[in-house]
């Protein structure tokens, strides 16, 4: 009897190990140093050979070999200027593999501009990088900045901005395709009340209605699988944080990583990029405009304001508990508000997870 408990224990060490070593690299991430370069981390028990491309379905063969049989976790890479570089991480006892990529792309006056991919789904996949982004507004990028954008190949850009917003900060990403719907800033702020919202739940709560008209473009292009595309709005968190919930919902990330990811716009933004200066006689003739001077004349202006409340509640749970009481679940919705069917689901999961 000893003898079987020793033997199954031991089978046991050896199954650990095995799967221990037959796991691929995790934790990676992509940062740039002061310098401007790249800096990889990752957590490896084993060495780890690291490739670098500009496609983000490239595999060993077709990348360039960085560094072989790396065994401290992270490896320094110069920037490839505009070119956008996706790294795989190929773990050298088990041949398994991960990929990563920056996740906010480093603009000069952009703000929150951030690429989807890397978060993993609870089936143990995960979201393919280069072919989902958000971002704030683009009207104040640089002439650098347009260029490093332009390189990603966007095959649409959905603005989610209200009628009066893209007015008044016009994108700079011209030659791209470009989907937009004209609305009222101020029938947003009561679409669902009637008038304006009591707190920033009920502003949450009326977006999934609201939003539905641009998520049927947003949603449309991803079932098609048009390419890479971009979707935003003025500060890139409240509509787009909205949107960006229900995609990787969608593909099956969890709530709890998607509420994570949405808090990152606190980090991110960059407030005096998203929209031009607002004279007062902009304020005057305008009430929409008036209420961004008030923004921007505020003393912590270039501080965003956490997307919480005082007891630390997402306000992305507004929206999250409107969808669950009237359409039972994000799938739901996608299928009772925006239209799609259980297979255009499947397709989702198949073409923008690996």
């Amino acid at each position: 009897m000893h003898r079987q408990i020793r033997f199954t224990t031991a089978l046991l060490v050896m199954a650990s190990a095995t799967a221990l070593h037959a796991a691929a690299p995790v934790g990676g991430v992509v940062e740039r140093d002061p310098a401007g370069g790249l800096v990889l981390r990752w957590t490896d028990a084993n060495p780890v050979d690291v490739f670098a491309s500009p496609r983000a379905d490239a595999t060993p063969a077709s990348a360039t070999l960085v560094s072989r049989a790396d065994a401290d976790g992270q490896e320094a890479v110069a920037d490839a200027g505009p070119e956008r570089r996706y790294f795989i991480l190929r773990d050298t006892r088990s041949g398994k593999m991960s990929r990563v990529a920056e996740r906010v792309l480093p603009l000069e006056r952009g703000s929150n501009f951030r690429d989807l991919g890397g978060y993993e789904t609870a089936g143990g996949r995960h979201v393919r990088w280069g072919l989902i982004y958000r971002s704030g507004a683009t009207a104040l990028l640089a002439d650098g900045d347009v260029a490093r954008v332009k390189a990603l190949g966007l095959a649409d850009i959905i603005d989610l901005r209200s009628s009066e917003e893209r007015v008044l900060a016009p994108t700079r990403l011209t030659g791209i395709r470009y989907s937009a719907i004209d609305y009222s800033m101020l029938s947003m702020m009561g679409a669902r009340t009637g008038g304006v919202p009591a707190d920033m739940f009920e502003l949450y709560r009326n977006m999934p209605a609201f939003l539905a008209p641009h998520l049927r473009i947003v949603f449309g292009d991803l079932v098609a699988q048009k390419g890479p595309i971009m979707f935003h709005c003025s500060a890139g968190q409240d509509r787009t944080g909205v949107t960006v919930a229900l995609i990787l919902s969608a593909l099956g990330v969890p709530r709890d990583r998607i509420i994570a990811d949405y808090h990152l716009s606190t980090t991110y933004r960059r407030p005096e990029n998203e929209m031009p200066v607002i004279t007062p006689a902009m304020a005057e003739a305008n009430p929409v405009a008036r209420m961004f001077a008030g923004y921007q004349s505020a003393p912590n202006v270039r501080a965003p304001m956490p997307l919480k409340n005082a007891e630390g509640r997402a306000f992305l749970e507004g929206a999250f508990a409107e969808i669950d009481a009237r359409w039972g679940s994000v799938d739901g919705y996608l299928k009772g508000e925006l239209g799609l069917t259980e297979r255009d689901l499947r397709r989702l999961r198949a073409a923008y997870t690996e």
